[in-house]
């Protein structure tokens, strides 16, 4: 059955530990965060489109605990509400064998660095590892680690592991997403928020005690200071002629003359 005709929004689904590959017997929890309306279902070969739920739930019916796998629970596992509404679809991969590889079951960011290990159920003396990607051999280890740095979604594919002298995992894939996952902010996110918060605050109260300081000493009065008004009042003078500054006036008498 596709998951995707079931599906019409997203919501969160946590896997626990975050591997697609388990041993038989091993534990797994699977869980829709804090979404208590939302259920765990599940597409394997025992149980189509049915709500994983087992006793060790407790109250909690969102929480998806298998403490006991069996290959039959391999198959597709994601979050769905009564409306239909769901998440991605995982795919979890239980095996009899010797050899698994653990890779994230949930997508990762880019920019991530991923780490891919190949166990082995029964430590043994060799280590050797080769890892492929997509069926091609793209890098050996003597630690049985490998690790992706700055991933890209060029990295993105099937992954298959194997121990020399011991045997091969079964196909894992790895997304790799542009964008952060909704449901898993990353650690410096977290760390980020609250430092910005406090930052915040303590310039709202350096704001709110400047402003306070400034109110003070505008309305405060010194008492050694007398204020008087003064009112000054400019008398207009009506417009005149302005006296003519001649030169100076010399006067003569002029007496005629009889004829």
């Amino acid at each position: 059955m596709d998951i995707t005709a079931l599906c019409t929004v997203l919501a969160v689904l946590r896997v626990l530990p975050n591997r697609s590959q388990f041993f038989q017997y091993e534990t797994v929890s699977l869980s829709c965060g804090q979404q208590e309306e939302w259920r765990v279902k599940r597409n394997t070969s025992k149980n189509i489109n049915k709500e994983c739920f087992t006793s060790r739930n407790g109250t909690n019916e969102s929480l998806c605990f298998i403490d006991d796998l069996y290959p039959s629970d391999s198959g597709v596992y994601w979050c769905e509400s009564a409306e239909g509404e769901c998440r991605d679809a995982v795919t979890i991969t239980v095996t009899r064998g010797s050899v698994i590889l653990e890779s994230p079951v949930l997508p990762v960011m880019e920019g991530d660095d991923v780490t891919l290990r190949c166990t082995n159920r029964t430590p043994s003396a060799s280590n050797l590892t080769d890892f492929y990607k997509d069926g091609f051999l793209i890098r050996s280890s003597s630690t049985g680690n490998m690790t992706i740095h700055n991933a890209s979604q060029s990295d993105e594919g099937v992954y298959k592991c194997n121990i020399s002298g011991v045997g091969q995992s079964p196909d894992s894939w790895l997304i790799v997403r542009a964008g952060r996952h909704d449901g898993a902010p990353s650690t410096f996110t977290y760390i980020l928020l609250p430092v910005v918060v406090v930052v915040c605050l303590l310039l709202l109260f350096l704001l709110l005690l400047l402003l306070c300081l400034w109110r003070s000493h505008k309305g405060k009065v010194d008492p050694d200071v007398s204020y008087t008004d003064v009112i000054i009042t400019q008398e207009v003078q009506p417009n005149r002629i302005r006296d003519i500054d001649a030169a100076p006036t010399f006067y003569s008498t002029i007496k005629p003359e009889n004829t």
